[in-house]
């Protein structure tokens, strides 16, 4: 059986960022006028249909550059985090190393057994709270623009009566 090529390691298998980078809504609404300009349909203004379609691909670009936004802040923060906990372990180990009596031990473990404890729970909120956050901006955009979008559909229908 064939065995897939493998990704090296300093290479992401998938760039969102050159995705992205490059997607040209241009180039698309070029595409899209030159297949509607070959159709030739009655009473229909190409020229506001390609504005309104280069509107909506613009629309979603927007928004998927705040969920990347989104994702790239999440990444930072969980980075944030483990620097921390690796920081916070360490000095775990060092005050547990300093317990004198078993009793002692005992009750610096529960301490920071509910310290990591409150602690995670806060953290995984505040990533909740970004990805919320993120997720809320880019669905605003696309709901702008289809309220626009039904808008433009609207004066597009009265205008031909």
């Amino acid at each position: 059986m064939a065995k897939a090529p493998e990704t090296p390691a300093s290479e992401p298998a998938f760039d969102l960022r050159k995705l992205m980078g490059e997607f040209d809504p241009n180039k698309l609404i070029g595409q899209f006028q030159s297949m509607l300009a070959q159709c030739k349909l009655p009473s229909v203004d190409i020229d506001k249909l390609i504005a309104a379609q280069q509107k909506n691909i613009e629309a979603v670009a927007e928004a998927n550059r705040v969920a990347v936004e989104g994702i790239q802040a999440l990444a930072r923060r969980q980075v944030d985090v483990l620097q921390e906990t690796m920081k916070e372990a360490s000095e775990a180990v060092s005050s547990l190393s300093k317990a004198g009596s078993p009793a002692e031990l005992a009750a610096k473990e529960a301490e920071l057994g509910k310290s990591a404890f409150e602690k995670s729970v806060a953290t995984m909120r505040e990533m909740a709270e970004i990805l919320v956050k993120s997720s809320q901006e880019a669905t605003d955009k696309i709901n702008a623009r289809v309220a626009a979008s039904l808008d433009e559909i609207r004066s597009l229908g009265s205008s031909t009566k």
